[in-house]
Order: C-alpha cells, then sequence, then structure tokens
C-alpha cells in the first residue's frame, strides 16, 4: 500500500512535470506575452512559480513568512528559466523528502501550516498555473485528470484554516483570484474547477 506522504509527493513532482512541459513550449517572443493572471506576463508567471519553490524550501528551513513575502517577486530565473524552475522543483521535493519535513510547523503567510498541507497548497498552485501557462502561449491546456480530481475533492482541506482561502465567499482576494460570472451546468470538471479558482476557462475567454 501505497503511503498518503509518498502520494502526495507524486503528486507535488507531477504538478511540476507538468507545468515544466508547458514551460519547454514557450518560444522567445513569448516571454513577455500576457497571461491569464492580469499582474504578470510569461516570465514573471513562470518566476513567481520558480521563486515560490524556493520560498517553500525557506519555510522548511525555518524561514519566516515576512521573508517569503519578501522574495516572493525577486528574479529567479537568470539567463536559464528552464533550467531555474527544473532545479527549484527538485530542491524542493528534495527539502519535502527530508526526516520529519510533513509534520514541520511552518510560518506560511496566509497562516501557519505542517509541511504536509503546505506541500498540497504547492501542488494546487503549480496545477493552476500550468492552465495559466498553457492559455498564456496557446497550446493544450488540458490537466493532469487525477490533479484535477483530488484538487476538486480536497480544496476545503488542503486551504483549511488559512486567513485567505479561494474556498471562501468573503476571502480577501489578495492571493487568489475571485470567481467571476458563472460557470455552464455542463462543464467538464476541469474547467468548473477553474472557475472555483477565479479562472475564466470558456473557449476564447
Amino acid at each position: 500500500m501505497v503511503d498518503a506522504s509518498e502520494e502526495l509527493m507524486d503528486r507535488f513532482l507531477l504538478a511540476g512535470s507538468e507545468f515544466e512541459k508547458k514551460l519547454r513550449e514557450v518560444r522567445s517572443e513569448q516571454w513577455a506575452w500576457p497571461t491569464p493572471c492580469t499582474e504578470w506576463n510569461v516570465r514573471r508567471l513562470v518566476n513567481h512559480m520558480t521563486r515560490g519553490n524556493l520560498n517553500y524550501v525557506l519555510l522548511l528551513r525555518g524561514g519566516t513568512s515576512a521573508e517569503f513575502l519578501r522574495l516572493r517577486d525577486a528574479d529567479a530565473l537568470g539567463t536559464d528559466p528552464v533550467g531555474a524552475y527544473v532545479r527549484s522543483v527538485r530542491e524542493c521535493a528534495e527539502a519535502f523528502a527530508s526526516p520529519g519535513a510533513f509534520d514541520r510547523v511552518l510560518d506560511y503567510p496566509l497562516g501557519k501550516v505542517t509541511g504536509r498541507q503546505a506541500l498540497s497548497v504547492r501542488t494546487t498552485d503549480a496545477t493552476i498555473h500550468t492552465w495559466d501557462l498553457a492559455r498564456a502561449i496557446g497550446v493544450d491546456d488540458r490537466l493532469d485528470a487525477g490533479l484535477v480530481a483530488w484538487i476538486d475533492d480536497s480544496l476545503e482541506e488542503i486551504y483549511a484554516g488559512l486567513a485567505e482561502t479561494p474556498t471562501a465567499a468573503e476571502t480577501t482576494h489578495r492571493f487568489f483570484a475571485a470567481p467571476d460570472g458563472t460557470v455552464a451546468h455542463d462543464a467538464s470538471r476541469q474547467d468548473r474547477l477553474l472557475h472555483r479558482m477565479g479562472r475564466t476557462p470558456e473557449p476564447g475567454a
């Protein structure tokens, strides 16, 4: 029987790999293109993902929420965005694989969380931003069905106890985009999840 911790690590690595596939399709002229995250172009989105992985490593090593926020937009890509991202996934996975990491309490900006919950949040973030990147550069935006199902089934648990959450109508929306409009009654599970996460998944949107 596979341990739950191993399953979570496998999901994180899968989410990282799915983002990497889209990242490798970015053409040189597309780095400045806009993304569904209106404050970011493609490079800034990729930097957000890369810096995010490194910031979770920082938290696991005793870093503070203030340090996390201070470094949130610092450049982590340099001249090799793909290589920087791939290394960040590896470093993050290695940090979470260290003894006791899943039970460690981290000073996450939205509230104290265990390493286990932090990795769940990170995996969710990576999955949703994979769609953002795919939509930005015009490639296949279908997400891994297993990741979509897990996030959709576990969303309230993933964000339980945090100061802001995409599952609460009264949330501040400083970190999570607000849902806009309604989703079609026959929408796919992916599209329903994307809508909950503040995206507009309809074709051509």
